[in-house]
């Protein structure tokens, strides 16, 4: 199933942290990708679908520098592959001493219309790739000559990214406090609710800023918060 663009433009306004209460209210726990930070703060969330590529540990004999002459080299072929839109996610075993990509592969994801790019791992010319228009996430720069220690294995699989699972075409999100992995037949039903749990979040900082006590406002226990929040969603057109 497609990502809708509503859906798109809904998880754009929304926080990871909101996203995370939603899915455990549904028994997923671990969607957050653990270790990750963007490199440069961003204005608004990464939104888009996973398109995944697989590492394993180099067999040095198998992954000498000749091996990138190869067309069907999965990192590479995986860059010239991953649709517009979609969030090119590296599995690079929570590895960060050899590269996932460099400043000349992610120049060519963004240029491609790439939403984004996510690896567990790190990426060399880390300071170019922050002041790049496309949002990318890592777990710290790499060292640039650790070039055997990861073999691209294949594409557009189930991998597991810093702890979570990711399956070809779920829906991530990234924003200042990390990257979530939204279930595709979900995202539509999570950036709802997300939507409306955010409005009442907004409401309630409001009160607690004001010097309201957080009891019954949060959770609304008391009936009175909820005509509260019903009028100020009213006078702020949410």
């Amino acid at each position: 199933m497609a990502l809708q663009e509503s859906t798109r433009a809904a998880l754009k306004r929304v926080s990871t942290a909101t996203l995370a209460t939603a899915l455990y209210k549904r028994g997923f726990r671990c969607q957050m990708i653990q270790g990750v930070l963007p490199l440069r703060k961003l204005g608004e969330s990464m939104v888009g679908e996973a398109f995944t590529l697989r590492t394993i540990p180099a067999r040095e004999d198998l992954n000498p520098l000749s091996a990138f002459r190869d067309r069907a080299h999965p990192q590479r072929k995986g860059v010239e592959d991953c649709p517009p839109g979609h969030i090119f996610v590296v599995d690079s075993r929570k590895d960060p001493r050899a590269a996932s990509a460099g400043g000349i592969l992610v120049t060519r994801l963004m240029v491609r219309g790439v939403a984004g790019v996510v690896t567990d791992g790190g990426f060399r010319d880390a300071e170019d790739i922050a002041r790049m228009a496309i949002p990318a996430f890592h777990a710290r720069p790499s060292a640039p000559t650790n070039l055997t220690l990861h073999q691209p294995i294949e594409m557009n699989v189930p991998i597991g990214c810093g702890d979570a699972p990711v399956f070809p075409g779920d829906v991530l999100v990234g924003d200042n406090d990390g990257v979530i992995v939204l279930p595709a037949h979900l995202a539509a039903e999570l950036a709802d609710e997300a939507v409306e749990m955010t409005a009442f979040e907004d409401f309630v900082q409001e009160r607690v800023a004001a010097g309201h006590s957080i009891l019954g406002l949060y959770p609304p226990t008391d009936e009175a918060n909820l005509e509260l929040f019903a009028a100020w969603r009213q006078a702020k057109g949410r």
